[in-house]
């Protein structure tokens, strides 16, 4: 019955028009909320399986939308469980800091590769290689490059299996691959950078939820925000 239902989320993300980058003045003083969550599944006997995340993100604590993201996409793993390779689509919505209702969109398709590791008996790293296509609304089509770091560490035993409590962060960079935006308009090669660090809970082996702080910075805006994610696994 999940899987199914899982097929049917993802065909509705896939075909959703889309949107991105909010306007400045922005206020880096006022905490933003990132609201999560993040889902995948494998197919039964199969290295294939899907994935996806739904986050809500608010300039402020709740109200403000800074964008809706929806992103989806098709997995495949090694035998392992060591590899993960993605191709995938994404729907963003992206509205302007302060009063404003105006909203921008964007289509974004990408190809991602996950590589997990072990570093000793507690601290599990996983490193993340994402290429994006992006159709960005009044812009000419563009691409990014993505690497992310993470790095989970079980406090109160060697695994993340229910019952555990555990530290999770992260530091991912993002860089422009053309500079050329259209209308005379150019961005840096460098993109932006997150830094994240949280507490997380692991519900039972398949759900885990997890509360901290990320910082972003970019060439215009350097702002924290809250986040607050559950991590589902069918």
């Amino acid at each position: 019955m999940l899987r199914p239902l899982l097929l049917v989320l993802s065909i509705v993300i896939f075909s959703c028009p889309i949107a991105t980058v909010a306007q400045t003045p922005v206020d880096e003083d006022d905490v933003g909320a990132w609201y999560m969550y993040f889902f995948n599944t494998g197919f039964d006997n199969s290295q294939w399986g899907l994935q996806g995340d739904v986050q809500y993100r608010n300039w402020d604590m709740g109200g403000d939308l800074e964008q809706l993201l929806l992103r989806g996409g098709v997995t495949w793993a090694s035998s392992t469980g060591n590899a993960i390779f993605t191709l995938g689509y994404a729907n963003i919505t992206s509205g302007e800091f302060g009063s404003s209702d105006a909203t921008s969109y964007e289509s974004r398709v990408y190809q991602e590769a996950l590589l997990k590791q072990s570093l000793g008996s507690r601290l599990k790293i996983r490193h993340r290689f994402r290429y994006e296509q992006r159709w960005v609304e009044d812009q000419d089509f563009r691409t990014r490059f993505r690497y992310a770091l993470f790095a989970d560490i079980p406090l109160n035993r060697t695994d993340l299996n229910q019952g555990a409590w555990y530290l999770a962060f992260y530091n991912e960079v993002f860089l422009n691959g053309e500079r050329d935006i259209g209308n005379s308009r150019r961005v840096e090669v460098f993109d932006r950078n997150r830094t994240y660090g949280a507490l997380g809970h692991s519900l039972t082996n398949r759900v885990k939820i997890q509360a901290g702080y990320m910082h972003q910075s970019t060439n215009s805006v350097d702002k924290g925000q809250f986040q607050l994610s559950l991590h589902h696994s069918f």
